[in-house]
């Protein structure tokens, strides 16, 4: 039997992020300890809390770069890394809207607001650094552009082999047990989720990747049309699926696993469906890891293979 023991397949393509020129516009709301609407100043800076501001219209390519709703570049300004959007400039990719609708920069959905002092507006920014002060916290919501999870019978939905067109099939899956919190169980050839039992998923991205976009996905088909392999399942189906800040290791245990850089939200799960977790800048050259853990009464535990249909 020639298997492939896969989870979650990485889809490479532009099928869930549109280009600028099929009108993958959105809007951006914050959340946490800055709120409000994103609006623009006219030089392209990006502001939350000032009313007398207008919701700016963003865009976002299939390579994650931003443009704004006047066609301006929108990048990180050195040495700060506000957010802004300037005339001529070449947008910075390694942007990304999760199936929860979070703007995400390198995977991560965390930002921060800080205080300029005009009009109680404040600037964006994705990383703290001492030129910055009187800061905060954010999210940033999108109200489009959002990759949508597929409920269509697995048959339709997902491809009945994947030896054609690009994706990577993880090459470490690893569960680890809060209720055996030291115990390091090495590689395995099955994914499980329970109530103590979270599954953790490392994927090698090849370079020649690079500037191409990726998408996570869980195919999940019926039993009836597996052929190699099976699964077993049971309760409501919530699964919370997150990217990790490092790679497992086969010594990886539940006390010692890698923090979340980014929750990329909860998915009820069923047999005949495949999912869209997440649609990014693909990270070229590097190893990712990425976790499935209960976020209800899910059990599961599945074979990853390769054969028709995928698992």
């Amino acid at each position: 039997m020639k298997s492939f023991f896969t989870l979650a397949a990485f889809a490479v393509g532009t099928h869930a992020l549109a280009s600028r020129a099929a009108s993958c516009c959105f809007h951006l709301t914050a959340s946490g300890g800055s709120s409000g609407s994103v609006g623009q100043l006219s030089d392209g800076q990006n502001r939350i809390g000032d009313n007398s501001l207008s919701p700016a219209e963003f865009c976002i390519s299939s390579d994650g770069s931003i443009t704004d709703g006047s066609g301006r570049g929108c990048i990180l300004t050195p040495p700060t890394t506000q957010f802004q959007c300037d005339v001529g400039a070449t947008p910075t990719s390694g942007f990304s809207i999760s199936s929860t609708g979070m703007l995400q920069f390198q995977g991560s959905s965390t930002f921060f607001s800080c205080q300029t002092g005009q009009n109680g507006g404040s600037n964006i920014h994705t990383t703290l650094s001492s030129a910055l002060s009187d800061c905060q916290t954010i999210e940033l919501t999108a109200d489009s552009c959002i990759p949508s999870t597929s409920t269509s019978p697995a048959q339709n939905s997902c491809p009945t082999t994947l030896t054609s067109g690009n994706f990577e099939f993880p090459h470490l899956i690893t569960p680890i047990d809060s209720s055996s919190p030291n115990t390091a169980h090495s590689t395995q050839f099955n994914g499980k989720v329970t109530s103590t039992v979270s599954s953790i998923f490392n994927f090698d991205i090849p370079q020649a990747d690079s500037g191409k976009t990726c998408s996570l996905v869980f195919l999940f088909p019926q039993k009836a049309d597996l052929q190699t392999s099976s699964f077993t399942f049971s309760g409501d189906g919530k699964i919370d699926f997150a990217k990790l800040s490092q790679p497992a290791s086969s010594s990886t245990t539940f006390n010692n696993a890698p923090s979340v850089s980014a929750d990329l939200g909860t998915i009820t799960v069923s047999p005949g469906n495949s999912f869209v977790v997440s649609t990014f800048s693909c990270p070229a050259g590097q190893t990712v890891a990425f976790e499935m853990k209960n976020a209800g009464s899910t059990n599961l535990e599945f074979f990853e293979d390769f054969n028709p249909a995928p698992i």
